[in-house]
Protein backbone atom coordinates (compact mmCIF):
# COMPACT_ATOMS: atom_id res chain seq x y z
CA UNK A 1 0.00 0.00 0.00
CA UNK A 2 0.91 3.56 -0.48
CA UNK A 3 0.18 6.79 -0.44
CA UNK A 4 -1.64 8.15 -3.71
CA UNK A 5 -3.16 11.22 -4.42
CA UNK A 6 -5.42 11.32 -7.18
CA UNK A 7 -6.48 15.34 -8.67
CA UNK A 8 -9.46 15.85 -10.83
CA UNK A 9 -9.18 14.93 -14.01
CA UNK A 10 -6.65 12.24 -13.53
CA UNK A 11 -7.15 8.39 -13.04
CA UNK A 12 -7.30 5.48 -15.13
CA UNK A 13 -10.20 5.45 -17.50
CA UNK A 14 -12.78 3.10 -18.87
CA UNK A 15 -15.59 3.52 -21.24
CA UNK A 16 -17.99 0.51 -20.25
CA UNK A 17 -21.63 0.16 -22.20
CA UNK A 18 -23.29 2.45 -19.78
CA UNK A 19 -20.31 4.94 -18.47
CA UNK A 20 -17.22 5.99 -18.10
CA UNK A 21 -15.20 4.87 -15.18
CA UNK A 22 -12.20 6.61 -13.76
CA UNK A 23 -10.38 4.98 -11.29
CA UNK A 24 -9.90 7.16 -8.52
CA UNK A 25 -8.37 4.90 -5.91
CA UNK A 26 -6.89 1.35 -7.51
CA UNK A 27 -6.48 -1.43 -5.42
CA UNK A 28 -2.83 -1.65 -6.01
CA UNK A 29 -3.12 1.22 -3.22
CA UNK A 30 -4.80 -0.06 -0.92
CA UNK A 31 -3.31 -3.96 -0.61
CA UNK A 32 -7.07 -4.56 -2.22
CA UNK A 33 -8.82 -3.54 0.60
CA UNK A 34 -11.33 -0.88 -1.68
CA UNK A 35 -11.43 0.76 -4.59
CA UNK A 36 -12.91 4.25 -5.72
CA UNK A 37 -14.44 4.91 -8.87
CA UNK A 38 -15.88 8.02 -10.47
CA UNK A 39 -19.07 7.14 -12.60
CA UNK A 40 -20.17 9.48 -15.29
CA UNK A 41 -23.53 8.03 -16.49
CA UNK A 42 -26.04 9.71 -19.54
CA UNK A 43 -29.54 9.29 -19.13
CA UNK A 44 -31.20 5.67 -19.43
CA UNK A 45 -30.70 2.58 -17.88
CA UNK A 46 -27.22 0.90 -17.04
CA UNK A 47 -26.67 -2.99 -17.31
CA UNK A 48 -28.74 -5.03 -16.59
CA UNK A 49 -29.59 -6.50 -12.96
CA UNK A 50 -27.02 -8.25 -11.69
CA UNK A 51 -25.16 -9.49 -8.28
CA UNK A 52 -21.56 -9.01 -7.18
CA UNK A 53 -19.64 -11.04 -4.64
CA UNK A 54 -19.05 -7.80 -3.29
CA UNK A 55 -20.29 -4.52 -1.35
CA UNK A 56 -20.14 -1.24 -2.94
CA UNK A 57 -21.84 2.26 -2.45
CA UNK A 58 -23.08 4.72 -4.39
CA UNK A 59 -22.81 8.78 -3.61
CA UNK A 60 -24.67 10.73 -5.94
CA UNK A 61 -22.21 14.26 -7.40
CA UNK A 62 -24.47 15.71 -9.18
CA UNK A 63 -27.91 14.42 -11.44
CA UNK A 64 -30.17 11.74 -10.01
CA UNK A 65 -30.21 7.85 -10.65
CA UNK A 66 -32.63 5.32 -9.59
CA UNK A 67 -30.39 2.43 -7.90
CA UNK A 68 -32.99 -1.11 -7.74
CA UNK A 69 -30.85 -2.88 -5.09
CA UNK A 70 -33.44 -6.03 -4.22
CA UNK A 71 -37.08 -5.46 -4.51
CA UNK A 72 -36.91 -1.47 -4.15
CA UNK A 73 -35.97 1.52 -6.12
CA UNK A 74 -34.25 4.55 -4.18
CA UNK A 75 -34.14 8.01 -6.43
CA UNK A 76 -30.96 9.42 -5.41
CA UNK A 77 -30.06 13.10 -6.05
CA UNK A 78 -26.51 14.83 -5.77
CA UNK A 79 -25.91 14.36 -1.28
CA UNK A 80 -27.59 11.41 -1.52
CA UNK A 81 -26.01 7.40 -1.03
CA UNK A 82 -26.90 3.98 -0.60
CA UNK A 83 -24.62 0.96 0.32
CA UNK A 84 -25.53 -2.83 -1.14
CA UNK A 85 -24.36 -5.70 0.42
CA UNK A 86 -23.00 -8.58 -1.74
CA UNK A 87 -25.08 -10.92 -3.06
CA UNK A 88 -27.92 -8.07 -3.80
CA UNK A 89 -29.79 -7.95 -7.30
CA UNK A 90 -28.97 -4.54 -8.46
CA UNK A 91 -28.67 -1.78 -11.40
CA UNK A 92 -29.14 1.68 -11.90
CA UNK A 93 -31.02 4.11 -14.41
CA UNK A 94 -30.03 7.88 -15.13
CA UNK A 95 -32.67 10.07 -14.29
CA UNK A 96 -31.53 13.45 -16.11
CA UNK A 97 -29.60 14.07 -18.78
CA UNK A 98 -26.42 12.77 -17.59
CA UNK A 99 -24.97 12.02 -14.07
CA UNK A 100 -22.21 11.90 -11.64
CA UNK A 101 -21.29 9.63 -8.68
CA UNK A 102 -18.74 7.80 -6.97
CA UNK A 103 -18.68 4.41 -6.14
CA UNK A 104 -17.05 2.53 -3.06
CA UNK A 105 -16.41 -1.18 -3.52
CA UNK A 106 -15.21 -3.23 -1.03
CA UNK A 107 -12.19 -5.68 -1.99
CA UNK A 108 -9.82 -4.98 -5.10
CA UNK A 109 -12.20 -6.80 -7.97
CA UNK A 110 -14.36 -4.35 -9.28
CA UNK A 111 -11.85 -2.28 -11.16
CA UNK A 112 -10.33 -5.38 -12.81
CA UNK A 113 -14.48 -6.45 -13.63
CA UNK A 114 -14.32 -2.20 -15.52
CA UNK A 115 -11.03 -3.10 -17.11
CA UNK A 116 -11.55 -6.38 -18.69
CA UNK A 117 -15.10 -5.15 -19.52
CA UNK A 118 -13.56 -2.50 -21.82
CA UNK A 119 -12.33 -5.35 -23.92
CA UNK A 120 -15.62 -6.96 -25.32
CA UNK A 121 -18.00 -5.75 -28.15
CA UNK A 122 -21.00 -4.11 -26.12
CA UNK A 123 -23.25 -5.85 -28.45
CA UNK A 124 -21.78 -9.74 -27.89
CA UNK A 125 -24.01 -10.57 -24.80
CA UNK A 126 -22.23 -13.77 -24.49
CA UNK A 127 -18.68 -12.40 -24.15
CA UNK A 128 -19.96 -10.12 -21.52
CA UNK A 129 -21.50 -12.51 -19.37
CA UNK A 130 -18.39 -14.69 -19.78
CA UNK A 131 -17.03 -11.76 -18.48
CA UNK A 132 -19.13 -11.35 -15.33
CA UNK A 133 -19.11 -14.80 -14.73
CA UNK A 134 -14.90 -14.52 -14.40
CA UNK A 135 -15.13 -11.40 -11.93
CA UNK A 136 -17.94 -12.77 -9.42
CA UNK A 137 -20.58 -10.90 -11.15
CA UNK A 138 -23.61 -12.99 -12.13
CA UNK A 139 -26.04 -11.16 -14.62
CA UNK A 140 -29.75 -11.83 -13.48
CA UNK A 141 -32.66 -12.02 -16.06
CA UNK A 142 -35.25 -9.61 -15.77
Amino acid sequence: MSIHPSSAGTGQEYVAPDATVTVKIAAEHTGAEYELFEIDAPRGPAGPPHIESWSKAFYVLHGRILVQAGDHGYDLGPGSSISIPAGTVNTFSVLTPSAKFLTFSRTGRMGAFFADLTTADPTDHAALAAIAGRHGVQLVQS
